[in-house]
């Protein structure tokens, strides 16, 4: 008795936990807003939680709230039942400063427990100076605007939409990383999609890395005076190649907009919601010149092409080994810059060492701020001989786009202490790749050869056409004649759906009343009903092979009569399926009532096991 409590204490306790680790609570807010402007913010919870704390929000005026409201939904997905609920506080603020603001945690109570929210940032924008403010622009990058395009059977002169072509940098230094971006602008207008017919420059004289956006999201921006909405179309990483003035061509895009009517409006309903048309805009984004320096004068003998911010870390496997053994000198390049284009730093090894190829691998990722990683070397190298011997440090140069200069880095000198092995004399060492286990000692595999007596051992003889030979051919058939046919039945009846369904009927359907007495113990009464409904038409859909949509009352009682069931068998059927549904709504039913309706469904089944359907 006490093991049972405390088992049922134990379920009781984690049932507890796991309901607690699926509680959120969550607090949202626009990420910009516009000073003036009345915005929501709201506060999340998926139970029933109470005794909310806001913060004090000193840089908002809070005009309301906070207005609660819930939701909650059940799902039945393959027989499984879920359930969400949701709920909701919301106050209305708005801003009357600009800059940006934090608004702290909250905290709400749920049971015992107190539970705090994310913390939120808000960017206040200011309002629009003028409502005919336009962007003007040079070819830098930094305040490009192109507006185009033409409406029908529209007035779009109210909306404002423009792509900008925006570099980091446009001086630059040769292999210098510029990030340039094409942005959009729009504002009194909706941007629905973007067609197909986009072109992009080919960005001659550059190494180019696009950069994967994702789902493109909109945000607000302060431009020139007004606030838009944008989004960020294309991004991508240039490396110019040679000094000089690049131009970077301009790009086109077209894009589907929903703009207001200014026509004279035709009715009250008109005038209120307003009316929108969709019509094609064809922007194009400007071209800039990117202005690029050669490196400067002075480059360090082990400098080979590397502009960036770099760091080095090597290692060394061991500076205590014999002979034949193999020795690994580890390098890491990391940092951001051209990555790909850093050659591999050379080692001096010393004579009588046998040098493999270096391994190399990478491990780069690009984001809006450069291609950033690691390159890693391994060098591998046998000595052939004993004795002391130094690895000279390894440089590696680069220039600084930080400080516009070169750098040198190097790796400290190595010395290693090579003793004579066991077997020098004798070894062979063989070896095509830089990776240890490629590399073989054969000495050690080469066997002399046996020059004893060799023990006498009587085998069997297999006579051509004696019992055994015949045995051998034939029993290996039969068994694959057998497995043949019983897997081709089997795979015949599985091909017939509606017999496999005929077949499984009855096993489906006690399985669902297994279910059906597990929701009868639990006195759900809506669920029991519901798992006895499913378990009747299901069972008949399955043995009728009708598809369970098809089926009524009606067609039931034709097919049943068709079939040849007895009509006590046909009126006990529909009552069954008639009592079912309408327990199910009936809140007033009882326990005894379930039990009945419950062994009812368990005869009705056995009874049209025993007809031929």
């Amino acid at each position: 008795m006490r093991k049972r409590l405390s088992l049922f204490l134990y379920f009781i306790l984690a049932a507890g936990a796991i309901l607690a680790n699926d509680v959120e609570f969550r607090a949202s807010a626009p990420a910009q807003v516009i000073a003036g402007k009345p915005f929501q913010l709201t506060y999340t919870i998926n139970q029933k939680g109470r005794d909310l704390r806001v913060p004090e929000i000193e840089a908002f005026d809070v005009l309301a709230g906070p207005y609660t409201s819930t939701s909650s939904s059940t799902n039945w997905i393959n027989g499984k039942r879920s359930s969400s609920y949701t709920q909701t506080y919301t106050y209305t603020l708005c801003a009357n400063k600009e800059g940006t603001f934090s608004i702290q945690p909250a905290t709400i109570v749920f049971e015992k427990d107190t539970y705090t929210s994310n913390g939120l940032k808000i960017t206040v924008l200011p309002p629009d100076q003028s409502a005919t403010t336009n962007g003007a622009g040079n070819g830098n990058g930094t305040a490009n605007r192109v507006q185009g395009g033409q409406s029908t059977n529209s007035d779009a002169r109210d909306g404002d939409i423009f792509i900008r072509t925006i570099a980091t940098k446009t001086h630059v230094h040769e292999q210098e990383c510029i990030l340039l971006s094409y942005k959009l602008y729009f504002a009194g207008m909706d941007v629905a999609q973007f067609t197909n017919n986009t072109a992009l420059p080919d960005f001659k004289g550059f190494l180019k890395q696009e950069i994967d956006l994702g789902e493109i999201q909109t945000e607000l921006e302060h431009y020139n005076g007004r606030n838009y909405q944008t989004a960020t179309l294309y991004q991508t990483l240039l490396y110019p190649q040679h000094s000089g003035t690049i131009q970077i061509e301009p790009a086109t895009f077209e894009a589907v907009v929903r703009v207001m009517n200014r026509a004279q409006t035709r009715s009250i309903f008109d005038d209120f919601f307003g009316t929108y048309s969709t019509v094609t805009r064809s922007l194009r984004a400007p071209g800039i010149s990117v202005h690029v320096e050669s490196l400067p004068a002075g480059k360090p003998k082990s400098f080979s092409g590397g502009v960036g911010q770099f760091q080095i870390k090597p290692s060394l496997s061991t500076d205590q080994l014999h002979t034949n053994d193999a020795v690994t000198l580890h390098l890491e390049i990391t940092g951001t810059g051209n990555l790909k284009l850093l050659k591999t730093p050379m080692v001096d090894w010393p004579e009588g060492f046998e040098v493999y190829d270096p391994k190399v691998s990478n491990s780069f990722k690009t984001t809006t701020s450069g291609m950033s990683g690691t390159k890693t070397i391994e060098y591998l190298a046998i000595p052939r001989s004993a004795g002391e011997f130094t690895i000279p440090p390894i440089e590696f140069a680069y220039f600084d786009t930080q400080s516009d200069t070169y750098k040198i880095l190097s790796t400290p000198e190595y010395t290693l202490h090579v003793q004579r092995g066991t077997d020098d004399n004798n070894a062979v060492v063989v070896g095509s790749h830089v990776e240890k286990e490629d590399i073989k000692q054969l000495n050690s595999d080469i066997r002399y050869i046996y020059t004893g007596a060799l023990p006498s051992v009587k085998k069997g003889v297999l006579h051509f056409g004696d019992f055994q030979f015949w045995l051998c051919y034939i029993l290996p058939l039969l068994l694959a004649g057998i497995v043949f046919v019983v897997f081709r039945k089997q795979i015949r009846e599985n091909a017939d759906l509606a017999k496999m369904r005929y077949k499984r009927a009855n096993k489906v359907a006690q399985r669902r009343l297994r279910r059906a007495k597990t929701l009868m113990a639990q006195d759900d009464k809506s669920g029991f009903y519901e798992e006895i409904e499913r378990a009747a038409w299901n069972y008949l859909s399955d043995r009728l092979s009708i598809p369970t949509a098809d089926l009524n009352k009606e067609n039931i009682s034709q097919i049943l009569n068709q079939k040849g069931v007895g009509e006590d068998i046909v009126a006990q059927v529909l009552g069954l399926l008639s009592e079912a549904e309408f327990a199910r709504y009936a809140p007033a039913a009882t326990d005894h009532q379930m039990q009945d309706i419950y062994q009812e469904t368990i005869q009705l089944i056995d009874r049209l096991e025993t007809c031929k359907l």
